[in-house]
């Protein structure tokens, strides 16, 4: 019997949940202090750098499902991390933002981001870092169409 399927050392897939989990065992360590989960770090970074936006925008943007987003929200409203109000121009929208103690988490955790973002460019050098994320870009469906080559990120 042949296989016709790549070695799973070759296999995009696996290789994409390999890296994911290199690239999120140092944040994770980042966050534990904090008593966010991942997907809670994701809203506050979106909600941060993009301001105020309905809750399906916001579970596109932090890569969430709507029902995880939403059962989320209410959690995070209750710790006062995020506000959430009702469109006046459309009751069924609903509005949320960073509140400041979202803000204050995102703001003493900056320098700790930064630092885990450059070891990620500094193992496989800047231009393949970039290149990275243009690929993995064009393989993603986000219709994001933001160019921002700011070499400063965080995670």
């Amino acid at each position: 019997m042949t296989n016709s399927l790549p070695p799973t050392t070759r296999s995009l897939p696996i290789a994409l949940m390999r890296a994911r989990e290199s690239v999120m065992a140092p944040i994770r360590d980042m966050l534990s202090e904090t008593g966010l989960s991942e997907q809670q770090w994701r809203v506050l970074r979106v909600l941060a750098e993009q301001g105020e936006m309905d809750s399906h925008s916001l579970a596109e943007r932090a890569c969430l499902l709507f029902p995880s987003l939403t059962r989320m929200a209410a959690t995070m409203n209750a710790k006062e991390l995020i506000t959430q109000t009702r469109d006046p121009n459309d009751r069924r929208r609903q509005l949320i933002a960073i509140a400041p103690a979202g803000l204050t988490i995102i703001a003493s955790r900056v320098e700790a981001a930064s630092t885990i973002a450059k070891s990620f460019r500094n193992k496989i050098g800047d231009e393949d870092f970039e290149t990275l994320l243009d690929l993995l870009g064009r393989l993603s469906a986000d219709t994001d169409t933001d160019t921002d080559t700011d070499t400063e990120e965080t995670v």
